[in-house]
Formats: structure tokens, sequence, C-alpha cells
């Protein structure tokens, strides 16, 4: 690599952690568990100023959500993998073949070496560390790099993790896209990338010159379907939950709701209900999270504009009838009667509006599903488990929940991941430790050589008996 470039620092940093590396290939279980100590006592340690910077970057951010939506996450997950990563780092017993007895085969997860991370601004502490404890409990080394959109945060990002963890073993960049453009050309040995399915086809670009392999966790369109004996004030307040954090700002978050058409008018005052109770004002309510920069909420206004002029129903959720100018502040807004030519039908909306489509039997919705690219996530409201189990069976998505939203990205215990265009690989549990290990299977032959009984000429008694005997068994062998 030429480190006499613009972006060189980048591209040294690399080269001093992959040296670094190849002084230590395989952590042991206990220095992989001091690093995750490390990492929760320092985000214990500065767990104000994080609410406080991520409030600043978004304008307002309640400090519940960073909470809720941050950083006990974060504990729950590093705790969850300091009391595994003895077991997963075991070598993993498997069968041995007839043909290579006697022997023992086992299966090696070995750390891949240098893991690149790139953050976006809507959960800019989660989605940048959530990978990292992933990556730490494999034993690996890691490059992150913050979002541009959140300044304070990446900034305290990087004060932190440099207190507790030399550079060459984890290392944080800021700066603006041109610097996330140079980081993700780097030849990592796995690069996490987490934001927009359109930035996503070119960091996978840029990773393939070098062969990089990659997890995407890109979103898309999540899809939320009610069924009709679902109540339905119950669907309204359970999503509205789901959809009010962070306002709608989540990878996640319910994108559009279908609801049986003689519910539609009685679910939209249902969620009106739930949301003006939530928030019984915007403007100067701290429990309501503001837009993260004037670029966004141009671009959400826009998605309402171009409905309204195109034959939608807008019902602004804004209970104390507040203006919002000299501010990033935007209340929930139900759209109904849209169609394939809206912005809102046809972008991620990753923000705090919500299409309302009806249905007059739920495989409309299936198919409508099924039709378009799969999404990171989505919701389905019903108690008849086997009607659930129908759903499960006939939509891909990255995840699922049953009658919630949201939290099946809490789960430590299960994996998180997209799946087509709404992502790639996962993290979280067992899973994050596989992902950013390389399962390396290992034969080990003892004294005994059988390979020189059934070696050429072919035509030994050994090598004879040996062909009957695997015919036998293929030619028998019934389950």
């Amino acid at each position: 690599m030429n480190t006499n470039t613009e972006f060189g620092y980048l591209e040294a940093q690399l080269v001093a952690q992959k040296a670094s590396f190849l002084h230590q290939p395989m952590p042991s279980a206990q220095e992989r568990i001091d690093n995750l100590n490390k990492l929760k006592s320092v985000l214990m340690e500065h767990t104000d100023e994080i609410v406080s910077a991520i409030s600043m970057d978004f304008s307002n951010r309640p400090e519940a959500e960073t909470l809720l939506a941050e950083i006990f996450p974060l504990l729950d997950a590093i705790e969850y993998s300091k009391g595994r990563v003895k077991r997963w780092m075991k070598p993993s017993k498997r069968k041995t073949p007839l043909t290579l007895q006697p022997a023992k085969v086992e299966v090696l997860y070995q750390p891949v070496g240098v893991v690149g991370i790139v953050v976006p601004w809507n959960f800019p502490v989660f989605l940048g560390l959530s990978p990292l404890v992933s990556a730490l409990a494999a034993g690996n080394r890691a490059m992150i790099k913050m979002s541009e959109f959140a300044p304070r945060t990446a900034d305290l990002v990087q004060r932190m993790l440099e207190s507790v963890f030399s550079k060459d073993q984890v290392a944080v960049f800021t700066g603006e896209v041109d610097v996330s453009s140079a980081f993700t050309k780097l030849p990592f040995d796995h690069l996490v990338f987490t934001g927009a399915t359109s930035v996503g086809k070119i960091v996978m670009r840029a990773a393939a010159e070098h062969l990089t392999p990659v997890t995407l966790e890109l979103g898309g369109k999540s899809p939320t379907i009610i069924h009709d004996s679902f109540p339905i004030e119950e669907a309204a307040q359970r999503i509205a939950f789901g959809k009010g954090m962070n306002a709608g700002q989540i990878c996640v978050s319910p994108d559009y709701i279908f609801v049986p058409r003689h519910k539609v008018n009685a679910f939209a005052q249902a969620f009106v209900k739930a949301m003006s109770k939530a928030y019984p004002s915007i403007r100067a309510n701290d429990d309501y999270t503001a837009i993260i920069s004037d670029r966004q909420l141009v671009r959400l206004k826009s998605y309402l504009d171009d409905a309204k002029e195109k034959g939608a129903e807008l019902i602004t959720i804004n209970p104390e009838d507040e203006t919002f100018e000299d501010t990033r502040k935007m209340p929930m807004t139900l759209v109904l009667n849209t169609n394939e030519s809206m912005l809102v039908e046809q972008e991620e909306i990753f923000g705090p509006i919500l299409p309302i489509k009806a249905y007059d039997d739920i495989e409309e919705a299936i198919t409508y599903v099924n039709d378009r690219a799969r999404p990171l996530a989505l919701y389905y409201f019903d108690w008849d488990k086997e009607r659930a189990a129908k759903m499960l069976a006939r939509t891909h998505s990255g995840g699922v929940c049953l009658n919630d939203t949201l939290s099946h990205v809490m789960a430590d215990d299960a994996p998180f991941g997209g799946i087509g265009p709404s992502g790639m690989g996962h993290y979280h549990g067992k899973e994050g430790f596989v992902n950013f290990s390389k399962a390396k299977t290992v034969v080990t032959k003892g004294r005994f050589d059988s390979i020189k009984f059934i070696a050429p000429p072919w035509n030994n008694p050994v090598h004879k008996l040996l062909t009957k005997m695997l015919w036998f068994k293929f030619k028998h062998l019934t389950r």
C-alpha cells in the first residue's frame, strides 16, 4: 500500500494493526474478556457525556432513548459475550468419515485480523460499538469510522476508546465523506457497513477490489401487517411505541402498515391517540427526538409534499397545533390513500412518516411484500400461532417480531442482519463471533498411516475391501 497519499494515515494505521495482529494472532479468552471489560468500563464512565453528545447532535434526543437503544443493549451484549467467549473459542469436533480413519476432525475459530467498521448517524454509539463487541470477542483488532453527521458523538467515542485501547488494537477516525470513502477502500480482513442500500452497493464494490468480506446492514422498507382478528387499538399502541422511537430514524422502524380496509380509520384514530398520549406536545418536549440534520428534514418534507400532490391524505399528529420553524422537530404524520408513484412507497422513509395501506384479503399484503425487495424486518400482529408460522414460512426478511416492533434487535442470543437488498452477514451473540472468525478445518492424523494400505497401485486388497464397504454403506443407508 502507498502511504504517501492524502489519506495515508488510514493506510498506515491498517498496516500497524495488521503487523500487531501478526505478533499475537490468537488472543487468549482472558485477553478478549479484558478488552470487553475495558469497553464496558469506558461506556459506564462516560454515559452522561454520551447522552449529552447525542442529544446535541440531534438538537434533541431524550436520555431514555439513548439508554434503552444504545447504552443498555451494549452493556448486555458485552456481558453476554464475556460469559461465553471461552466456550465459543473451543474447537468444534466434527465427524471423521471412514475414508479418513483413523483421524480427528475439528473446526478452529481463528480471528480474521483487522475489522473495519463504518458507523451511521442514527445510533452512532450502538451501531459502532455493537460490531466492535463481536470483533473483540472473536479476537480481532478494529478500525472505526464514525459518522460525520454526529460530530460531537464521534469526537467523544474517539476520546473514549483512545483512553482504554492502544491504536494498534482499536483506532477511531472522524472526518467527512471523503474520509469514509477512503476508509472503505482499505484492504481490511472484514468490513462492516451500516447505512443506505445505495451506499452499501458502493461499499461492496470498493471491498471487492481486495476481496474483503463484508457485513452490510442496509435497512429498506420494513412492513407491518395487522391481521383482521388482532385488536386494532392494541396494535396501534405497540406500533406507536416502535415508530416513535428516535422519531422513526431507525433502520428497522416500521416503514408502512397493512391494515384491513374496514379498520383503516379506526387504526388511524387509535394511532393518533397513542402518539398524542406519549407526546402531548412536540416543539419543547424533550421526550420527542428531532431530525438529525436540515438535509434529512428537507428530504422528509419533500416526501410529504409529493404524497399530497399525488392525492394522499395526510394526518399530522400535532396535539398542541404547534409550529416548528427554527427547529428540526417534525411531527409524526400518517399518510393514507398512497400509490406506487409516491416517494413514500418508493423510498425508505427513515423518519416520522407512516403510510397506511389497506387490504381486503391478507394474501394481498403477503404478495405485496414478496414482490418487493426483502426487508431488514417484518412485523406481524396476530395471536394465532398457526397463521403466524405460515407468515414466517412465506416471507423473507432479516428478522421478525410477532406482535411487536424493533425488539428483535435487542436479543443478544440471536443474530441480527439483513437479506438481499437489506444486507448480508450477521453480528450479535455467537453469530457475531463466527462472522468475525475464520472457521478453519483441521484434520489431525496420528502415527498410524492408513493411506499406505489404500494408496496406488489401486488394485490392492485393502482398497478393494474399502470400496466394497463404502458401496454397501451408501446402497443400504436409509433414514
